[in-house]
C-alpha cells in the first residue's frame, strides 16, 4: 500500500481509494485495475475482461454455446447442453450472472460465463 494513489485515467480526480483490489473514483465512478496505468480504462466498456469456460475472452454480440445442462426455475425443461445463444451482452449481473442473452423457448435470461463457450 503505497501513500499516494494514482489520480483517476478518466476525469484526472484526486481523491481517488482503493476498494477490493480495485482503485475507485468517487467524483465519477471510474474503476480500473491498480496495473493498469490507465490506457486500458481510457478504451472504453473494455475495462473487465470475461471469459469463457475454456478461457477465451468473450464481446459483446458473441456466439457462445451452453456446455452443460442447466436447470430453470418455474421450467418443467431446463437448458440442455449445446444450445447456442447468439448476441449475448456482457454485464455486472447477480451471484456472477456476467452474460445478459436471449434464449428461444426461455425468454430473457442472464448466464454465467463459466457455463458458456465461445462458438
Amino acid at each position: 500500500m503505497s501513500d499516494e494513489l494514482p489520480p483517476c485515467p478518466q476525469c484526472a480526480g484526486q481523491y481517488t481509494y482503493e476498494m477490493n483490489g480495485l482503485m475507485v473514483c468517487p467524483e465519477c465512478g471510474h474503476e480500473w485495475m491498480p496495473g493498469d496505468g490507465g490506457e486500458a480504462s481510457s478504451a472504453g466498456a473494455g475495462e473487465r475482461v470475461i471469459k469463457d469456460a475454456v478461457g477465451n475472452v468473450l464481446a459483446d454480440g458473441d456466439t457462445v454455446t451452453v456446455i452443460k445442462a442447466l436447470k430453470v426455475k418455474g421450467s418443467v425443461s431446463g437448458i440442455k447442453a449445446g444450445t447456442k445463444v447468439r448476441n449475448i451482452r456482457l454485464v455486472d449481473g447477480v451471484e456472477g450472472h456476467d452474460i445478459d442473452c436471449r434464449i428461444e423457448g426461455f425468454g430473457a435470461m442472464q448466464l454465467k460465463s463459466s457455463v458458456v463457450k465461445k462458438a
